[in-house]
C-alpha cells in the first residue's frame, strides 16, 4: 500500500492528477554498499558516508536532500535527509520510503513529543525536542514558558525550517521564537552561523526549575542560553546542600549554586569566567532573595588558589565546558578531567560530597569515571560512588544511539 505522506509526482500529467490517480513523488535512491548497514539493519536511524555507495548521482545531491535509503538486497530503510559531504550522510525521518516530509510531519512528532513533557512536568519549562530522540533528527527546541528557542545543527533540517516554523505554530503558538543556528557543528554541514528571531521580542528570559528563577539571554548565551539537561542532577545537589557550604565551579549562569543556596546553604560560591553569565546569576540571586557569592575567574586557576589556600568545601561541583570537543581531543580532554577531579577533590572536606559532569560526546562514561577516579586516587582521598547519572527525562535518546546520551554526572561521597 502507498505510504499515506506520499507527494503526487510532478512529473504527471495534469489529466493524470485530475483522474485522482496515485503518482508519487520518487526520493532520490541511495544505496548501501554490500554487507555494509548492519547498525541501519538493526534499527539505527544513521548511515555513515563510509556504508554508501558514493557514486557520482550520490555526489551530486544537494546537501540535506530527502532520499531513499536501500540495501545492496534492495531492503527498504525509508525515508532520510542526505549530505554526502558529511561523515553522518544519512538521517532517517520516517521508516517510509517516500514519505512526504511537510507541516504535518512536524505536527505530528511535535504533538508526541509535547504529550511526553506535558506527563512528566507541570510546568511549561522543558527540552521540547531533542533531535534523533524524538524523531526529530538535527534539531533541538527548548521551552521557557511561551518562549521557544530551536537550534538547526544539519543541512537537512535547515532546508524544513520553514514547514517546521509552521508546524511548532500550530502546536504551540509560542509568544517568542527564536533561532539559535550558531552551534560550530553547522560548519561540519557547510552551514552559516546566525541568530534570528522568528516571532516575538529577543529579550531576557525567566526559567522556573526546582522551585528556583533563573534568567537567560537567549540569543547570546550558550547552546539555547540554559542546560535542562541538568535539573534532575541540581535537585540532587540541592538536596545535600542544607546548612553546608557549596562551591559551584563553572556555574554559568547559576544553577547548582542557587539551588544549593535555595535549599538552605550556609555559604555558596559560584566561579566562572563569563561576565555576562555571572550577571544574569546575579539576577536570579536577587529574585530569589539569596546572597550566594560569585567570582568571575580563570576556574582551574582559582581552583589550584583555593587549595593551596587550603580553603575547603563540604560539596564541590565542577559542571566544565566540553573538554573533549572531537575526537582528537580525547586524549589532552582526558588528562584535563582528572586533573580537575584531583583539584577539586582537594577542595571537600572529608564527609563531603563531590559532583563531577561532562558534556563531552566524545568521550564515554567508563572513561570519564576512569579519568575522575584516577584524579580522586591521586588527591589521596577514599572515595564512594553514590550517583552515576546522565540528563533527565526530557532529554529521550534513541535505544539504537546509546552514544548520544553525552551527559555523565558522578556524584562521590569523599573520606
Amino acid at each position: 500500500m502507498a505510504s499515506p505522506y506520499a507527494a503526487p509526482n510532478r512529473h504527471a500529467t495534469r489529466g493524470q492528477r485530475a483522474k485522482g490517480k496515485n503518482f508519487m513523488t520518487g526520493h532520490p535512491v541511495i544505496r548501501l554498499k554490500a554487507r555494509e548497514g548492519r547498525r541501519v539493519r538493526a534499527g539505527a536511524p544513521w548511515v555513515f558516508s563510509n556504508e554508501i555507495v558514493m557514486d557520482g548521482p550520490a555526489k551530486s545531491l544537494p546537501s540535506g536532500s530527502l532520499v531513499n535509503v536501500k540495501g545492496d538486497d534492495g531492503r527498504d530503510f525509508g525515508t532520510f535527509y542526505f549530505n554526502p559531504k558529511s561523515l553522518i550522510a544519512a538521517r532517517q525521518l520516517d521508516h517510509r520510503s517516500d514519505a512526504r516530509i511537510d507541516a504535518q510531519f512536524f505536527v505530528s512528532r511535535l504533538s508526541r513529543a509535547f504529550a511526553l513533557r506535558d506527563a512528566l512536568y507541570s510546568k511549561p519549562f522543558y527540552r521540547l525536542a531533542n533531535a534523533e530522540g524524538d524523531g526529530l533528527p538535527g534539531l533541538v527546541i527548548d521551552r521557557f514558558g511561551e518562549g521557544l528557542v530551536i537550534q538547526i545543527t544539519t543541512a537537512g533540517m535547515e532546508l524544513l525550517l520553514e514547514s517546521l516554523v509552521e508546524a511548532v505554530e500550530a502546536v504551540l503558538k509560542p509568544a517568542t521564537m527564536i533561532l539559535r543556528n550558531d552551534a560550530p557543528t553547522r560548519a561540519l554541514e557547510g552551514l552559516p552561523s546566525y541568530v534570528r528571531t522568528v516571532k516575538g521580542a529577543a529579550a531576557r528570559i525567566g526559567v522556573e526549575e526546582n522551585g528556583v528563577m533563573y534568567f537567560v539571554n537567549a540569543e547570546v548565551g550558550q547552546k539555547t542560553g540554559w542546560y535542562y539537561d541538568q535539573r534532575e542532577n541540581r535537585a540532587f545537589a540541592a538536596s545535600l546542600a542544607n546548612g553546608r557550604s557549596v562551591l559551584d565551579a563553572y556555574c554559568y549562569t547559576g544553577g547548582f549554586a542557587l539551588a544549593a543556596a535555595k535549599s538552605g546553604a550556609r555559604e555558596v560560591i559560584g566561579l566562572d569566567s563569563s561576565a555576562p553569565a555571572l550577571a544574569l546569576a546575579e539576577e536570579g540571586a536577587a529574585a530569589n532573595r539569596l546572597s550566594p557569592k560569585f567570582v568571575r575567574c580563570d576556574v582551574f586557576e582559582e581552583l589550584e588558589r583555593l587549595g593551596t589556600a587550603a580553603e575547603s568545601f563540604d560539596i564541590v561541583i565542577a559542571d566544565p565546558p566540553p573538554f573533549v570537543r572531537a575526537r582528537k581531543d580525547l586524549e589532552p580532554g582526558a588528562r584535563a578531567y582528572r586533573k580537575l577531579a584531583r583539584a577539586a577533590a582537594r577542595l571537600v572536606t572529608p564527609g563531603g560530597f563531590l559532583v563531577l559532569a561532562s558534556c563531552s560526546h566524545n568521550i564515554s562514561v567508563e572513561r570519564f569515571s576512569l579519568e575522575c577516579a584516577i584524579g580522586l586516587a591521586r588527591d589521596g582521598r577514599m572515595a564512594r560512588l553514590i550517583r552515576q547519572a546522565g540528563a533527565g527525562p526530557d532529554h529521550p535518546i534513541h535505544p539504537m544511539l546509546p552514544e548520544s546520551a553525552y551527559l555523565k554526572t558522578l556524584v562521590f561521597g569523599l573520606d
